[in-house]
C-alpha cells in the first residue's frame, strides 16, 4: 500500500536545570545565535498577511486557552500580557537522510520544521520537529515511525547494529550537505556516559540540534543545560493519506498506533490477541470512521487514533477535505491537532519536572542541621508558589467547545495519565508544606515552652526585687558612677541567670512537669530535679 501524504512530528519534553542568575531567561542564550530565530509572525500587523489556517486554530480554542498560547495585546492593566509561551526555530536544517540496517538505500524526508518551545516561567522545554514525504510504502512509512524519534538506543545486537533505530541518520542543509550524523552504533560513548555519571548520552545529531544548549553532563559549561524528562522514544504525531484507510488491517492499524513495526504478514499483530481486545474502544476516535461507507465520497472516512507513544491521523488521499493544508484536517492536523499536543505533553512535562525538583529538594534535607532544614524550607516554598501558578495559568482540564478537539483532548491527557500525575504531584506538594507547618508548629511550641519556664523562674527574682524596691535601700543621694556600677552589677548576673535558664529549659520544663505529677515519688523527683545539670541521667526533653 501506498502513503501519498506522510507526516511525522516528534515532541521531546526535555527538563531545563536552573540558571546562575536566578533573574536570566533560558532562551536568552538563542538570541543572536545565526542558526535560531525567534517566531513572531503569527499576528502580522497587515491582516492581508494574516493566514486562514492560523485564524482557524486561533479561534478553536476556548478564551483561557488562547491568552495561554497567544497571550493578549490589549493596553488595559488587567490584560493577561504577552503569551508566556515563546518559540525558537532552527534555520540551518531542511532535510533528514536515514538508512536503516541492511538497507542500501537512504530515506529523505523534508524537515518542515525544527522549533523549540519555551514557556515562561517553567523549567521546560519542548523541541518539535517535523517531517514529511510523498508516495512512500506504508512498510516503510511504519519503520519510520519506530525508528526515527530515538534519543539513544535502547539496546544493541551482536553484531552491533543499535535496536530499533535508523544505522545513519543525517541532517541536511539547502544544498543538501551534511551537517550532523548520528552516532548510534558507537556503543562505547554511551556506555561510558552511564558509568561516569550515570546519566544516559543522546545522539550527535539531536546534539546539534539543540546547540548551543547542552545536556546537563560532567564537564558541560553551557549555562542552559537540559535533561531528559521521560523514556527514549519521543512521542511522536503521524498523519497519513492513503487511498483507502478501510482497507487497512486491524494489525497495520494497531501497529501504526502503538509505533511498532511492520510485518511481513499483513493481518499478523504486534501484541496478543487478548491484550488488544479492546484496542478500539481504548485507543480508536471513530467519530468519522466506518468502512461500511467506503463507496460514500462525501463521507471522510477518517479514523484517528490516541496511545500513550503516538497520535495517528489516516484518511483518504482522493478527499480535497483530508489533504487540504488550509482549511481541511491536515491542516488541522498541524495546526489544532499540534497544539492539542503540545498542551497535553507541556502538562505532562511540567508535572514530571516538578516531581524531579521535590525529590532533589527532599534529598539534599538533612534534619540534624538547621542550615539544611532552612534552605529546605525555602526551596518547599519556591516549589509551592512554582506549582501555584501552574495550576492556576496553565493548567486546564478543557480547551475547546468544538466536539472533535475536546473529545481528542479528553483521550489523548487520559492516555498520558495528566490527571493521576497532577493529583499524585499536589499531594506531594501537600504533604511537604503540611511538614513544614509541623516543623513550624514544634519549634513555635519550644519557644513558648522555654519562655515559660524563664517567666516561672524569673518570678522568685521579680518578687525578691520588689521588695528590695520598697525603699529599703536607698541610692538616690549616691553618685552617678556608683549608682550605674550597681546597675550593672544586678544586670550582668540577671542576665547571665536568664540565659543559663533558656538553655537549661526544656530539663527545668521536665523537672517542674515531674514535681507537679501526684504519681511520681519523692526520689523520681529528686532524680529529676538532678538530671537538670547531669546530662548523663536518660531524661525526655523534647
Amino acid at each position: 500500500m501506498l502513503v501519498e501524504k506522510f507526516r511525522q512530528i516528534l515532541f521531546w519534553p526535555l527538563q531545563l536545570m536552573p540558571l546562575p542568575d536566578r533573574g536570566d531567561v533560558h532562551w536568552r542564550q538563542l538570541d543572536g545565535d545565526p542558526n535560531w530565530i525567534l517566531l513572531d509572525d503569527d499576528f502580522p500587523s497587515d491582516p492581508e498577511q494574516y493566514q486562514e489556517r492560523h485564524y482557524r486554530e486561533f479561534v478553536s480554542f476556548l478564551p483561557h486557552v488562547q491568552r495561554f498560547l497567544y497571550g493578549e495585546r490589549s493596553k488595559s492593566v488587567r490584560s493577561y500580557g504577552e503569551s508566556p509561551l515563546l518559540v525558537y526555530r532552527r534555520t540551518d536544517i531542511k532535510a533528514v537522510r536515514m538508512r536503516a540496517p541492511g538497507e542500501a538505500e537512504f530515506r529523505c524526508f523534508k524537515v518542515e520544521h525544527a522549533d523549540v518551545f519555551f514557556f515562561y516561567d517553567a523549567d521546560v522545554m519542548i523541541p518539535v520537529i517535523e517531517i514529511s514525504a510523498e508516495n512512500i510504502a506504508l512498510d516503510v512509512a511504519m519503520d519510520t515511525i519506530n525508528r526515527f524519534g530515538r534519543a539513544y538506543p535502547a539496546a544493541w545486537s551482536e553484531s552491533g547494529e543499535p535496536a530499533n533505530c535508523f544505522e545513519t541518520v543525517e541532517w541536511l542543509d539547502a544544498a543538501e550537505a551534511p551537517l550532523a550524523a548520528a552516532d548510534y552504533t558507537d556503543r562505547l560513548k554511551f556506555y561510558a556516559s552511564v558509568t561516569r555519571s550515570q546519566t544516559t548520552d543522546i545522539a550527535a545529531h539531536w546534539d546539534f540540534m539543540l546547540r548551543p544548549m547542552m545536556l546537563n553532563r560532567i564537564g558541560a559549561t553551557c549555562a542552559v543545560r537540559y535533561r531528559p524528562l521521560e523514556y527514549h522514544r519521543m512521542p511522536m504525531m503521524t498523519y497519513l493519506a492513503v487511498e483507502d484507510p478501510a482497507s487497512l488491517t486491524r494489525a497495520e492499524f494497531t501497529r501504526l498506533a502503538l509505533a511498532a513495526v511492520p510485518a511481513a504478514a499483513r493481518d499478523r499483530l504486534p501484541l496478543s490477541s487478548i491484550y488488544l481486545a479492546d484496542f478500539e474502544r481504548a485507543h480508536c476516535y471513530d467519530r468519522f470512521f466506518d468502512p461500511r461507507r467506503t463507496d460514500d465520497p462525501e463521507w471522510p472516512n477518517m479514523r484517528i487514533m490516541c496511545t500513550p507513544q503516538a497520535f495517528v491521523m489516516i484518511g483518504r488521499s482522493g478527499d480535497p477535505g483530508f489533504i487540504d493544508g488550509e482549511r481541511g484536517f491536515l491542516g488541522q492536523f498541524r495546526h489544532q491537532f499540534f497544539m492539542l499536543g503540545m498542551i497535553a505533553h507541556f502538562h505532562r512535562a511540567a508535572i514530571l519536572m516538578m516531581s524531579n525538583r521535590l525529590v532533589e529538594v527532599i534529598s539534599r534535607l538533612d534534619s540534624r542541621d538547621n542550615r539544611s532544614v532552612s534552605r529546605f524550607r525555602h526551596d518547599i516554598r519556591d516549589i509551592s508558589a512554582t506549582f501555584l501558578r501552574f495550576t492556576h495559568r496553565y493548567y486546564f482540564c478543557e480547551v475547546s467547545d468544538q466536539a472533535i478537539l475536546r473529545d481528542v483532548f479528553r483521550i489523548w491527557t487520559g492516555q498520558l495519565r495528566t490527571d493521576a500525575l497532577f493529583k499524585e504531584l499536589r499531594e506531594e506538594v501537600n504533604d511537604m508544606e503540611a511538614f513544614m507547618e509541623t516543623d513550624l508548629l514544634r519549634r513555635q511550641a519550644v519557644t513558648i515552652l522555654q519562655l515559660t519556664v524563664v517567666t516561672l523562674f524569673s518570678l522568685v527574682g521579680t518578687i525578691t526585687t520588689g521588695f528590695l524596691g520598697m525603699n529599703l535601700f536607698s541610692h538616690s543621694d549616691l553618685p552617678t558612677t556608683d549608682r550605674l556600677a550597681i546597675f550593672f552589677l544586678v544586670f550582668i548576673p540577671t542576665t547571665l541567670l536568664t540565659l543559663y535558664t533558656v538553655k537549661k529549659s526544656r530539663r527545668l520544663a521536665h523537672f517542674l512537669d515531674t514535681l507537679a505529677s501526684d504519681k511520681a515519688s519523692l526520689r523520681t523527683k529528686w532524680n529529676a530535679f538532678l538530671a537538670v545539670w547531669d546530662s548523663r541521667r536518660d531524661v525526655s526533653v523534647d
